[in-house]
């Protein structure tokens, strides 16, 4: 029996790119049966795999926000090289644990959400500030009255108002993101919100033929803040001191920091994967400086959100390939593996 498994024959990399591919669940577990004995757990302590937000709106072309990086390829590439990655390391990866960016169309990066001067739907990736809030020139739309606290409903607008500024300015204040209108994606039902088939399919192998749970993390489903971490919201609090959005179970995040390895891949690396590495890394050095080494980068496995003009060039606005390389090296400095999901898992450094 081996460790690092051999690609199985049904895997097919140009599956990466097709948004009708589905698995049969019934063959993987046919499949799963007559692998078992050719794969062994490596008993050297618990890895576990994160993805973040490895689904269809970010990974396929088709997709609302498809991640493809300057090269117009990005997400596509990286499924490719994650779902290998996965079968070649079947032995190793003991958890796959995937988080699934969860939206409704009436939230605050959602267009549904504003309205402009003259009443009309903001454009896609309208960058909101502070400046645009306070002269008018976009406000929330009627819809949002209906979202406004039970205890300071009567305030209606006024509350709403006040709230937006001060979210647009902790934004500021923290060194976040602007507040950006994003396309309408991993809308909860919708076939964008789900999983690329070819990652599904090296998922429920893996969970077949190793018998371990699936865990799941559902994140960003609040109204009232963005959430690219998988482990909290942007801004969490009411202007007025109270807490507005409802805290993310810590008991994901708890359970896996008892893993010895944690290996991050997912979409996208200037964003989601960035503020949740980030978010992860803090709570690791609040109890343990040493603890970032445990974790482990698939930089191969993600790409940064990059806006094509008409004619494929990057529009430098909406280039964030600088963030996510800034977010890498300012990793590696406290002590985070950046690794290429070639090198079997077997031969990372400890």
């Amino acid at each position: 029996m081996s460790v690092a498994a051999e690609l199985p024959p049904f895997f097919d990399p140009d599956r990466a790119a097709d948004w009708s591919y589905r698995p049969d669940p019934d063959a993987l577990r046919a499949a799963a049966e007559s692998w078992r004995g050719e794969v062994a757990a490596a008993g050297e302590g618990r890895t576990d795999l994160l993805l973040i937000d490895v689904q269809r709106d970010f990974c396929l072309p088709e997709g609302a926000l498809y991640v493809g990086s300057r090269s117009g390829r990005g997400a596509v590439e990286d499924t490719a090289r994650l779902a290998a990655f996965i079968h070649r390391n079947l032995g190793v990866l003991d958890r796959i644990i995937p988080t699934f960016d969860t939206h409704t169309p009436l939230q605050i990066f959602h267009r549904s959400f504003w309205i402009d001067a003259d009443g009309r739907p903001l454009a896609p990736f309208t960058v909101i500030t502070e400046e645009m809030l306070a002269d008018g020139s976009v406000r929330p739309s009627p819809g949002v009255l209906e979202l406004v606290p039970a205890d300071v409903a009567a305030a209606g607008a006024a509350w709403v108002e006040r709230q937006l500024l001060h979210y647009a300015r902790s934004l500021a204040r923290q060194g976040r993101n602007a507040l950006i209108i994003w396309p309408d994606h991993c809308l909860i039902g919708s076939e964008g919100h789900a999983m690329p088939g070819l990652i599904q399919e090296a998922r429920l192998f893996h969970a077949l033929l190793r018998r371990v749970p699936t865990p799941v993390i559902i994140k960003g489903d609040d109204p009232w803040s963005e959430s690219y971490s998988a482990f909290g919201p942007e801004v969490p609090d009411r202007w007025d001191g109270g807490r507005l959005v409802k805290p993310q179970d810590d008991a994901a995040l708890l359970e896996l920091l008892r893993a010895d390895r944690i290996v991050v891949a997912g979409q996208a690396s200037s964003h989601c994967v960035r503020w949740s590495v980030d978010d992860l890394l803090e709570r690791m050095r609040a109890l343990d400086p040493a603890l970032p080494r445990r974790v482990y980068v698939l930089r191969d496995c993600m790409s940064a959100v990059v806006a094509l003009d008409a004619e494929g060039r990057p529009v430098p606005a909406l280039d964030f390939t600088s963030q996510a390389e800034e977010a890498f090296a300012r990793w590696a400095e406290l002590g985070v593996h950046i690794v290429e999901s070639a090198r079997p898992i077997v031969d990372w450094p400890r």
